[in-house]
């Protein structure tokens, strides 16, 4: 090979690798790009392990928390007052007061009832939701079933914001027991001592002040529930979502827990009042206090079902707005359907392949067409406006 062979072969094998080498800017471009999603995938998995990883940090925290602190974490605690001051004991005999609260270890309920020489039956009806308002009297004991008001921990669409559960309190000669199912705030008011007036060793005005704070526990729920309906409705107005009548349902499912726990013990107070269960009919004190209990159950019960009835009302009337604006755009659609209708109709005729079609033969035909079609859909526009 001579030497200008040579030199063509070189060039030629240097255009080949220009050929070659010319797409490599776009692919490494390409692969930046790859990089750059692949990058930004690990960040999003990243941070939400990190997120995985810090609630379950949380948790490990407060159960340890709890668990440390043995008087507040303790499932059954012994309370009475010393030198006026509100404490909690390690012995039974010390206290007046027992409060029992989930979650419990086995053979621990039929160890208490048996140390205060009260029925089984007692306890454990305390601590099934679905137990209605009741009281009994056996041997020396007295139980007192009402339903109290507390926040759901079911946070589901489909659930009630709040429900009701009951509360066990059981009367003996020297000691008071209430037993609920779940942390109740009435109880734990006076856990931390901040109801004025309150000794666990006036009994008597001990359940009164339950069925006080009680109430006082379903008004404010009832206020909240009205706030959280009023604020619903203002954006019902604004919005179809079914956000919003999801909460509404939620609501009215809790007036509806309100309105039958309300009712249930507003009829055990009567009965209690009327048997004088308490021994109070001769304490003055007591038994206006007592009436002014029952009168307040009896406004909550009200609120209630005025509640129910407007939020009642304010599902219908939404129903009727959401029914009226679809009435009212279907109606649009079928005069825009009816106003398109027309030029279609007049193309359609003039897209046929026929010979005797009438203009074909005009010079100007086409924007003829076009002119009558525009004018006869703004003909049916005005027609539609002259009849509203």
């Amino acid at each position: 090979m001579n030497f200008q062979g040579l030199q063509a072969y070189d060039v030629c094998l240097q255009m080949d690798l220009e050929v070659i080498f010319l797409p490599l800017p776009k692919i490494s471009f390409l692969i930046k790009l790859v990089v750059l999603v692949y990058i930004c995938i690990f960040a999003i998995l990243f941070f939400k392990v990190i997120k995985l990883a810090f609630s379950y940090f949380v948790n490990l925290v407060v159960l340890f928390w709890r668990r440390i602190q043995g008087n507040k974490c303790s499932m059954i605690a012994y309370i009475g007052k010393n030198s006026g001051e509100l404490r909690e004991f390690e012995d039974l005999n010390d206290a007046v007061w027992v409060n029992v609260f989930p979650p419990f270890e086995h053979g621990e309920l039929d160890g208490l009832a048996t140390a205060l020489d009260v029925p089984l039956d007692f306890i454990t009806d305390s601590l099934d939701i679905d137990e209605r308002s009741r009281y009994e009297k056996e041997d020396n004991s007295i139980f007192i079933l009402i339903n109290s008001p507390i926040l759901n921990d079911d946070s589901k669409d489909s659930e009630a914001i709040y429900i009701t559960v009951p509360i066990g309190i059981i009367l003996t000669a020297d000691h008071i027991i209430t037993v609920c199912s779940k942390e109740n705030p009435i109880l734990e008011k006076f856990y931390e001592n901040k109801v004025k007036n309150f000794d666990p060793a006036d009994i008597s005005l001990f359940v009164l002040q339950i069925f006080e704070q009680n109430v006082f526990r379903f008004l404010e729920c009832l206020k909240k529930l009205n706030l959280k309906r009023n604020l619903i409705e203002q954006e019902l107005y604004q919005s179809s979502r079914n956000s919003e009548l999801q909460q509404l349902l939620r609501i009215e499912k809790s007036l509806v827990y309100f309105v039958s726990s309300l009712s249930a013990n507003e009829l055990v107070k009567m009965k209690i009042k009327r048997t004088d269960l308490l021994r109070i009919g001769h304490e003055e004190k007591y038994s206006d206090l007592f009436e002014d209990i029952i009168i307040d159950n009896s406004q909550a019960l009200e609120m209630s079902n005025v509640y129910t009835n407007i939020l009642g009302g304010t599902m219908e009337a939404y129903a009727s707005i959401v029914s009226n604006n679809l009435n009212v755009i279907i109606h649009r659609l079928t005069i825009v359907t009816i106003i398109l209708l027309v030029p279609s109709m007049v193309a359609s005729f003039y897209g046929m392949n026929l010979d005797y079609l009438p203009f074909k033969s005009l010079k100007y035909a086409f924007p003829f067409i076009i002119l009558t079609s525009i004018l006869l859909g703004f003909g049916v526009v005005y027609y539609f406006s002259r009849r509203k």
